[in-house]
C-alpha cells in the first residue's frame, strides 16, 4: 500500500495510478519489471557482472539445478565475496529459486523470462540492427498468435524515422548524404524483407484485431515505401556521378578530392593551406629623385579603406526543399517507374489513377507534357518522363470512375510509340 501511495504522489493532484491506462498496465507487470530493476540497478560493473552469473546459470540446459560448490567450481574466476552477493540479491528478489531439501540452486520462472529478454536482445547488439530487433518482436508475436500492439507501433515508428532520414539526404543534394543513406537502406534492407513476409501473414490471419490490422496496414505502406526508394536512390546517384569534374587525365574526379579532403583532421588541412597565401611590399617606385613623391602620395594623399575584411565568409546551409516539393519528387519517381512498366495501349485512367486525387492531377500533368522538346533538355525525372516514348490521346468524353477520390476523368489512351 505504501508503494501505491508513493506512485500516487508522482502524479497530479486527485489522480490515482488506476486512472492511467498506460500506468495501470505497467502496474500490472510490476513483478516482471521488478525483476529488471533488481538486475539493472547501480553501476555499470556491477550490472555487467549480474547479467554475466544469470546467463551462465541458465545456459546450463542438461542440468538447470545447481549446488552451492558448483557455483563456486564454475565461477572460480570470480570474487567469492562477489558472488555471494549476487546470488543472495538473485535469491532475494526472486531471480533464483534456493530448494532447502535438495540444497540445490535453479532460476525463477520470473528469472528465465528476464534472461529470454536480455539473449535476444544481444542477439541485435550490431549497428543498424534495432530494426531487426523490432522485426523480431512481431514475428515472434505472430508466431505464438498474440501480437503485441506496442511492438506494431515500434516498428512503425521506427520505419517512418527511416524514411525521413533517407527523404532528407535525398533533398540535401549531397553525394555524400546520399552514399551514407544508401548504404543504411542497403543494411536495413533484408530486415525490410523479413518484415514484409511477417505483416503479410499478420493482415492474412483472421484473429488479427481491428487496431492491430491498421497498424500493420500502416508498416505495409512504410515498408513499400521504403522499397520505392532504392530505385531513387540508384537514379540520384547516377545524376551526380554525371554531374562530376574529371581533373586532367589524372583519373580523379572532384568527388574523390572532396571525399579525401572530409577524411583529414584540422591540423592535416591547416598544414596543407600553410604558405599558400603570402603578402609582401610592392613599392611603384625606387629611383631616389621620384622616391619623395612617390612617399608623400602614399602617406598623405592616397585614400585607403579603412578596414578591409580579409576572412572566408561564413558558410551557410542550403536552403532546404520544401515538403511539397519533396512529395512531388517522390511522386514523379514512382510515376516514371510506374510507366516503364507498361508496354502496350492502355487507358488514361489506368496509367495516372492514384490513391488521392492530388496525385492524379499531378500524374495527369506529367503527361501532358510528353514531347515537350523543352522539358526533355532538362536534368530531372521530369524529363525523363517526357523523353518516355509514349502518345498521349484524348476525348472530349467522360469516363465514370469507382474511386474514393476521383469520381470521373477525361477518357483517353497511353500509346508505346
Amino acid at each position: 500500500m505504501s508503494d501505491h501511495n508513493d506512485l500516487a504522489d508522482l502524479l497530479a493532484p486527485g489522480l490515482a495510478p488506476a486512472d492511467i491506462p498506460a500506468l495501470n498496465a505497467l502496474m500490472g507487470a510490476r513483478g516482471l519489471l521488478s525483476a529488471f530493476i533488481t538486475l539493472f540497478r547501480g553501476g555499470e560493473d556491477e550490472v555487467l557482472l549480474r547479467i554475466l552469473v544469470l546467463r551462465e546459470i541458465g545456459l546450463r540446459a542438461a542440468a538447470p539445478r545447481w549446488s552451492s560448490q558448483e557455483l563456486l567450481n564454475h565461477f572460480a574466476y570470480l570474487n567469492a565475496t562477489k558472488l555471494e552477493t549476487v546470488l543472495k540479491r538473485f535469491s532475494k528478489d526472486g531471480l533464483l529459486v534456493w530448494d532447502s531439501d535438495d540444497q540445490l540452486y535453479s532460476l525463477s520462472t520470473t528469472g528465465r523470462v528476464v534472461l529470454a529478454a536480455i539473449s535476444s536482445l544481444t542477439q541485435f547488439a550490431e549497428e543498424d540492427a534495432e530494426l531487426g530487433y523490432l522485426t523480431a518482436q512481431v514475428a515472434a508475436g505472430q508466431a505464438v498468435g498474440d501480437v503485441a500492439p506496442d511492438a506494431l507501433q515500434h516498428l512503425l515508428a521506427r520505419l517512418n524515422e527511416l524514411h525521413a532520414d533517407f527523404e532528407a539526404a535525398l533533398e540535401s543534394q549531397s553525394e555524400f548524404q546520399i552514399k551514407a543513406a544508401r548504404k543504411q537502406l542497403d543494411s536495413v534492407w533484408r530486415w525490410v524483407e523479413k518484415g514484409t513476409e511477417i505483416i503479410r501473414s499478420v493482415l492474412e490471419d483472421e484473429h488479427t484485431g481491428y487496431a492491430e490490422h491498421q497498424v500493420a496496414q500502416a508498416i505495409a505502406l512504410a515498408q513499400a515505401r521504403m522499397l520505392r526508394l532504392t530505385s531513387v536512390f540508384h537514379r540520384r546517384l547516377n545524376e551526380l556521378a554525371a554531374q562530376r569534374v574529371h581533373l586532367g587525365e589524372s583519373g580523379l574526379t572532384s568527388s574523390n578530392i572532396a571525399d579525401w579532403l572530409r577524411n583529414q583532421s584540422q591540423d592535416t588541412l591547416a598544414n596543407l593551406g600553410r604558405d599558400l597565401l603570402s603578402f609582401h611590399p610592392e613599392p611603384s617606385c625606387v629611383v631616389s629623385d621620384v622616391l619623395l613623391d612617390i612617399t608623400e602620395f602614399e602617406l598623405l594623399e592616397r585614400e585607403r579603406d579603412s578596414h578591409e575584411l580579409m576572412a572566408l565568409p561564413a558558410s551557410q546551409a542550403a536552403q532546404e526543399v520544401g515538403e511539397v516539393e519533396a512529395e512531388q519528387l517522390l511522386a514523379a519517381d514512382a510515376f516514371y517507374d510506374d510507366l516503364q512498366g507498361i508496354a502496350s495501349e492502355v487507358n488514361i485512367s489506368k496509367a495516372v489513377l492514384a490513391d488521392t486525387y492530388e496525385e492524379t492531377v499531378y500524374r495527369l500533368s506529367l503527361l501532358s507534357l510528353l514531347g515537350d522538346a523543352e522539358v526533355a533538355l532538362e536534368n530531372s525525372v521530369v524529363a525523363d518522363i517526357v523523353r518516355l516514348p509514349f502518345a498521349l490521346e484524348l476525348d472530349a468524353s467522360v469516363e465514370t470512375l469507382d474511386h474514393p477520390a476521383v469520381a470521373a476523368m477525361t477518357r483517353g489512351r497511353l500509346r508505346p510509340l
